[in-house]
């Protein structure tokens, strides 16, 4: 028999496909702006943001386990543009060593260059073009690199680290356009001077951001807001403006009031104009909303609060798909590289999920796993 000269070709690895949409442009500018190749003669910032995709995505528990993985690949690394994997010990120093910044940076790099893409999807029945949800999660530390919450346990005298993510994320698109990493000891109202929304925007927030100085500040600069009033608000009734009793099994708007809250900017007393909304949901749990605008419908400031539930479940995917209970390293600067590294990862199964049409995950109850490369 002659020699076969067919050859049977397969597609490129799953991993590669992914990696593969990041501009290595963009992040090449980076690393000449921070600095962060700077006396390195191996294990370049590339190599590392590989590296820690590669653990993310195979929901390694350790730097070791990914080191071991990526080894026991060494002949396929070629695909990532890699000779060999790294040590243990090399990665480990570049986790600690490197700064965060450029991670930090390169996700909103990453934001600006796949906003057209994500951009596509809206929500219908939402009139705002910019509509966006601000939230934090907590994410707990088994050492007090970084300060956590609550009180001193009696038995050891010490309490677990813990970090906070702040993300605001465009609700229309499901992506985040702002986020911030603090210690979890760290009060979440102080980040809303972050936050630069524009002009006719509409963001919505958690009873636990009711800043009312913040709040005026933004009804003057013409920006919209929904949120939840918080039960111990002392607000003032200026006028009822609807009422309607609600039988047993009914649901929707039964009061709306005209309030004022007042607040004190510096020693000077304030008072802010807004409109309280009363709603009760199928389960007959009641709301009261608070926002600043007074034309849109009220059923609709209460659909835009229940929209607010997808910053949650953007949250509840990092923390189940993505082992952010797991960390590479027990420094600042590494466990910040870490949580950057995996909101880079989100953001690219979004656009993969984008770019395929379909709304369920990319990710089985594995994770992608080391067979990406195979």
């Amino acid at each position: 028999m002659g020699k076969d000269n067919t050859k049977n070709l397969v597609g490129q690895p799953l991993f590669k496909q992914i990696v593969k949409m990041l501009p290595r442009d963009h992040f090449d500018i980076l690393v000449r702006q921070c600095g962060s190749d700077r006396y390195y003669k191996t294990f370049f910032s590339w190599d590392q943001l590989m590296v820690m995709l590669f653990g993310i995505f195979s929901r390694c528990d350790s730097m070791g386990e990914v080191c071991d993985v990526m080894r026991a690949l060494e002949g396929k690394l070629n695909y990532l543009n890699m000779d060999c994997a790294p040590a243990k010990s090399t990665a480990g120093d570049a986790l600690r060593d490197r700064s965060e910044e450029l991670f930090r940076l390169y996700y909103f790099a990453l934001i600006a260059y796949f906003r057209p893409l994500l951009s596509v999807s809206r929500k219908k029945d939402v009139g705002f073009e910019e509509f966006y949800a601000f939230d934090s999660t907590t994410v707990t530390l088994f050492s007090d690199v970084m300060k956590g919450v609550g009180h001193t346990p009696k038995d050891d005298g010490k309490k677990k680290g813990g970090l906070k993510v702040h993300m605001l994320t465009d609700v229309h698109a499901d992506t985040a356009v702002f986020a911030t990493i603090s210690e979890a000891k760290m009060h979440d109202k102080k980040f809303l001077s972050h936050l630069n929304p524009s002009k006719g925007s509409m963001p919505v927030f958690d009873k636990a951001y009711n800043f009312y100085c913040q709040f005026s500040d933004q009804t003057k600069e013409g920006v919209n807001f929904v949120c939840r009033l918080k039960d111990n608000a002392k607000s003032q009734l200026q006028e009822v403006l609807f009422e309607k009793e609600l039988k047993k099994e009914e649901s929707g708007v039964y009061k709306i009031e005209h309030i004022h809250l007042d607040y004190k900017r510096g020693k000077k007393k304030e008072t802010l104009c807004l409109r309280l909304v009363y709603y009760k949901d199928e389960k007959g749990r009641k709301y009261k909303f608070i926002t600043n605008n007074w034309e849109i419908r009220p059923e609709e400031v209460a659909l835009i609060y229940k929209y607010r539930w997808t910053i949650e479940l953007t949250f509840k995917k990092l923390k189940q798909n993505f082992q952010l209970h797991f960390f590479y390293s027990e420094t600042e600067n590494g466990i910040k590289t870490q949580v950057w590294c995996t909101l880079i990862a989100h953001l690219l199964l979004n656009v993969v999920r984008v770019l395929s049409g379909e709304q369920k995950g990319v990710f089985n109850h594995r994770g992608i796993g080391a067979d990406t490369l195979d």
